[in-house]
């Protein structure tokens, strides 16, 4: 433990420096307040001793100046040590930042005893903060494994429906375009009769990581959506972009070459709908225009919330799998023609 004492008797200051050191605390010497508040910066010491009349800045400049030094959630405590013995004074000193409050002479068993109680003080909020940060830790685990699907070991329907919501509002925010792509596992049920579901589990993860492995960018999110379907969120991406990246995740799930012998394909494929839009706020519309779809600019969707890019990408899921499978179809909430 490091005590700086600040005291302008060179006497007074070897006596107090030589009862710390006997208490088994390392002593800080400093004539002055602004040497004093030097040494604070450089040492960080863990307790101050403060004499309010100095040669310099009196005590109380001291203990606001090395206050406004502390980092967010020090502490650092303040006993002030002084001859001065009005209760104004010692007001003063609590409200420039101390902690407690001796008039001189102190004797060493006064200032023994205070010492040893704000040790005591320091370890129990040492121990506080520990257990706090402790216990953010585990809140921060417990918030990442919660946002987890426990299969596939990537993001779970719950952690994409709140990223979805906050891209939804960034995307309006900034006037961008936001991409949704679905993805679906073809005949994946032919999969699991076939080969049973431990074997499905496998082959759901190993698609999961494949669809991970496109994703470049880092606002891109990919999540199990439930069953062996799939849902990808892409900011600031255009229908050619989310064009691309579903065509990659396709070609990737075919690299795979998980073999099915109830697919058509002889192996395990995905179909995929992609849309895409503007989210644009009503209020922003002129009155005349507000509702009225066929006014937006094309690709915008009024506000009426993420479910509806959402069900548009769905639909062009629907539209993959009724053309055979195996293939990408996009639309946006306000075009649901599929190609």
């Amino acid at each position: 433990m490091k005590t700086l004492v600040i005291e302008d008797s060179s006497s007074n200051l070897k006596i107090l420096c030589h009862h710390i050191e006997k208490m088994g605390i390392t002593p800080i010497p400093a004539e002055t307040g602004s040497v004093g508040v030097d040494l604070f910066l450089n040492e960080r010491p863990d307790l101050i001793l403060l004499d309010i009349v100095l040669p310099d800045i009196d005590g109380f400049e001291v203990a606001r100046r090395i206050r406004q030094l502390e980092h967010p959630g020090d502490w650092t405590p303040i006993i002030f040590l002084t001859a001065l013995e009005s209760d104004e004074d010692l007001e003063k000193g609590i409200a420039a930042g101390g902690d407690d409050y001796l008039r001189k002479p102190v004797s060493n068993v006064v200032l023994g005893a205070k010492i040893r109680a704000m040790q005591r003080i320091i370890q129990m909020r040492q121990s506080q903060l520990d257990l706090t940060r402790k216990l953010d830790a585990a809140n921060q685990e417990l918030r990442r494994l919660t946002s987890l699907d426990g299969l596939t070991g990537i993001a779970n329907r719950r952690h994409f429906d709140e990223m979805f919501e906050h891209e939804w509002r960034r995307a309006m925010r900034k006037g961008t375009e936001l991409s949704v792509l679905m993805c679906d596992i073809d005949f994946f049920k032919q999969y699991n009769d076939a080969c049973g579901h431990l074997a499905g589990d496998e082959a759901l993860r190993v698609v999961a990581q494949a669809l991970c492995a496109t994703l470049d960018r880092g606002g891109d999110l990919i999540a199990r959506y439930g069953g062996e379907e799939f849902v990808a969120v892409l900011p600031e991406t255009s229908p050619g972009g989310a064009l691309f990246v579903a065509e990659r995740m396709k070609q990737a799930i075919d690299q795979l070459r998980l073999a099915n012998a109830g697919s058509p394909f002889g192996h395990i494929t995905a179909s995929f709908g992609i849309a895409t839009a503007t989210p644009v706020p009503v209020h922003s519309l002129p009155s005349g225009m507000r509702g009225v779809a066929d006014s937006l600019a094309p690709g915008a969707a009024p506000e009426t919330g993420p479910l509806a890019l959402l069900d548009a990408a769905d639909r062009a899921l629907y539209e993959a799998k009724r053309a055979g499978r195996n293939r990408v179809c996009r639309t946006t909430p306000l075009d649901t023609t599929c190609c």
